[in-house]
């Protein structure tokens, strides 16, 4: 195995055999159903920029009052996904998942009827605990059935959670208008409801022997440590106590703020620009088109090639084009600012598949809902900063030193991602230092 990268596929395991015994059937129905899910939930991330405007109108709001709706959005996915992913890994994700349906549908039907600010609060935070539990709960279906494809099948359901809001936004910027968005809202809940009702019928969870893989004690610990394709099978706490996992979350805080800066503002930066309505709408429809191809196109080149690596180049790239997209703006360049949105977000946006890929392959795939989960409240920090940070940092420097900064964040975790080894004692590191550079 290289240095964070994937299990060797000749590793001897009949992986899909082996599930189509469990299931009846093939394990990519189980991706299909996540991916399924992700998508009928992406709206909650990826429409707001464009729903935002009727809603402070209908509401006789300013819109840097809504702004603190996003970040409580991002603080209740975030924080959501630790006691879901724990649940998920002991009990499996039937009920979990049906109580997300429930929340995600029903939060954006009650948006069509608030009338208040509290209430937009409220609803839009319910219906985040419902996206929190969609994601931790498909992410780790394709890091349980998928020892040996995490990043490819990860990278599909993370471009379901972005490429299916792309089938939304033209929809929802065409009424984007007081008197139609109550119905959109509306047409738009009822859509994750039923989605997400049919994942949670469909999914469930491999056995915990289902590789015929044996546990083994760790001086007594009453857990024990299940021995993975990857190495140890690190409990959370135990995760916890190493360096790696600490350089990973500042990684994911400052690839958060990054990526969901240009997700919240597209519409806004564009238009500050003086830039043609088109252009604005060209890119917050082709923004989670460039996000969700990346994710797999990217997560299979994590496979197969060293994922550490691949990560540092994605994150580099990431933060060039945000540079290079301010100077699009100012030469109000329409058709380069759509590019260069396209490719900021192709090289920032599989953070959500290398993450999971490099806990997975560093601490093991058994307890990997709730080890990711932990790691996945780092998007708190990124939320607030593409929110409420950045409604001040616009308010006092402006618009372009707060994209600049996106760029440098995501600049400074590529070169980071570099510094990334194998845990001491995970039984890895024979492998990372026999790995060609």
């Amino acid at each position: 195995m290289t240095d964070g990268g994937a299990p060797p596929e000749d590793a001897g395991v009949d992986y899909a055999g082996r599930a189509a015994d469990i299931l009846g059937f093939s394990r990519w129905w189980q991706i299909v159903a996540a991916a399924g899910m992700m998508a009928a939930v992406s709206p909650y991330q990826y429409v707001w920029s464009s729903i935002e405007q009727p809603l402070a109108e209908s509401l006789d709001l300013a819109l840097p009052a809504l702004g603190a709706v996003f970040s409580f959005y991002v603080v209740f996915q975030s924080l959501s996904q630790f006691p879901a992913g724990k649940w998920r890994d002991s009990r499996g994700p039937g009920a979990l998942t049906f109580l997300a349906a429930l929340l995600a549908g029903g939060g954006y039907i009650g948006l069509a009827y608030a009338t208040t600010l509290w209430q937009l609060y409220l609803l839009y935070s319910l219906g985040a605990i419902g996206v929190g539990i969609v994601y931790t709960v498909a992410v780790n279906t394709a890091v349980k059935w998928f020892p040996d494809r995490t990043g490819l099948t990860t990278g599909v359901g993370t471009m379901a959670f972005a490429g299916g809001s792309a089938l939304v936004v033209p929809y929802v910027r065409a009424n984007a208008t007081v008197a139609a968005y109550s119905d959109v809202l509306r047409n738009v809940g009822i859509g994750i409801l039923v989605v997400t009702l049919v994942g949670a019928y469909l999914l469930r969870d491999p056995p915990d022997d289902w590789l015929g893989l044996e546990d083994r004690d760790d001086d007594g610990d009453d857990e024990g440590i299940a021995a993975s394709l990857r190495g140890r099978a690190y409990t959370t706490r135990e995760m916890l106590s190493t360096w790696q996992f600490w350089l990973l979350y500042a990684m994911f805080v400052a690839m958060a703020g990054a990526d969901l800066i240009v997700i919240a503002n597209v519409v806004r930066f564009a238009e500050q620009f003086g830039l043609a309505a088109v252009v604005a709408t060209a890119a917050a429809t082709l923004l989670p088109v460039a996000a969700g191809v990346s994710r797999m196109i990217l997560g299979e080149a994590s496979d197969r090639f060293d994922r550490k690596k691949v990560m540092a180049a994605s994150f580099v790239l990431a933060g060039v084009f945000r540079l290079a997209l301010i100077g699009a703006g100012r030469a109000e360049a329409g058709v380069a600012f759509v590019a260069l949105v396209m490719a900021a977000m192709f090289f920032s946006s599989p953070l959500f598949v290398y993450f999971p890929s490099v806990i997975a392959d560093y601490y093991g795939s058994r307890n990997s809902s709730g080890n990711y989960a932990v790691l996945y409240t780092a998007k708190v920090g990124g939320g607030i900063f593409a929110g409420t940070v950045t409604g001040y940092l616009v308010a006092t420097a402006g618009w372009v030193p707060t994209f600049a900064l996106g760029g440098g964040l995501a600049i400074a975790a590529g070169l980071a991602a570099l510094l990334l080894r194998p845990p001491s004692g995970s039984g890895l590191e024979a492998d990372a230092a026999t790995a060609p550079d």
